[in-house]
């Protein structure tokens, strides 16, 4: 049972997080032969001052 983790900043649509979602279940199906209702995908969105890059948070 694969369980992946996405971490994302925030802002992004339902709709692309679904297509995110499906391609993502399609590219482990294809290369891991997992049955599809087997994957399992947690989407997690972060604010974006939870995020830093260099030492400069994201706004």
């Amino acid at each position: 049972m694969p369980i992946v983790h996405i971490e994302l900043l925030e802002g992004r649509t339902q709709d692309q997080k679904d297509a995110m979602v499906k391609d993502v279940t399609e590219a482990i199906v294809k290369n891991t032969g997992a049955q599809t209702e087997n994957v399992h995908i947690i989407v997690s969105d972060m604010k974006k001052g939870n995020y830093a890059v260099g030492g400069i948070t994201k706004k």
